[in-house]
């Protein structure tokens, strides 16, 4: 099964971890990369299209419904929710005052 993680979180609460946690964090985010899931940090910039009744609306700005931006995503393959929550629990934004929003997916057609 699949699963898209958003991943909210902000330099602050990033700089909150010593060195010794931001190796242990980024060490987790590899082993989740290296099971061949799709990971990446984003930048803070949001494009947002919407077309309503065909009227076309493109806006930028940030959706901090968290009150903290989204910071990355990942899609995970796993047996169920719960070893995708052990897989995300220990990676950076989870770590360091931020939230992992956990989405399976409707059907895993695609490339993904």
């Amino acid at each position: 099964m699949k699963f898209l993680c958003l991943a909210y979180g902000d330099e602050a609460g990033w700089n909150g971890l010593n060195d010794s946690e931001k190796k242990e964090v980024l060490a987790q985010d590899k082993v989740i990369q290296e099971r061949g899931n799709l990971m990446s940090a984003v930048q803070p910039k949001v494009t947002a299209v919407r077309n309503w009744n065909k009227n076309l609306k493109v806006t930028e700005g940030t959706d901090e419904h968290h009150g903290l931006p989204l910071a990355g995503f990942s899609v995970i393959d796993a047996e169920n929710v719960e070893e995708v929550v052990d897989l995300v629990s220990n990676t950076p934004c989870a770590r360091a005052n931020g939230v992992i929003e956990i989405r399976p997916f409707w059907n895993a057609g695609g490339s993904v």
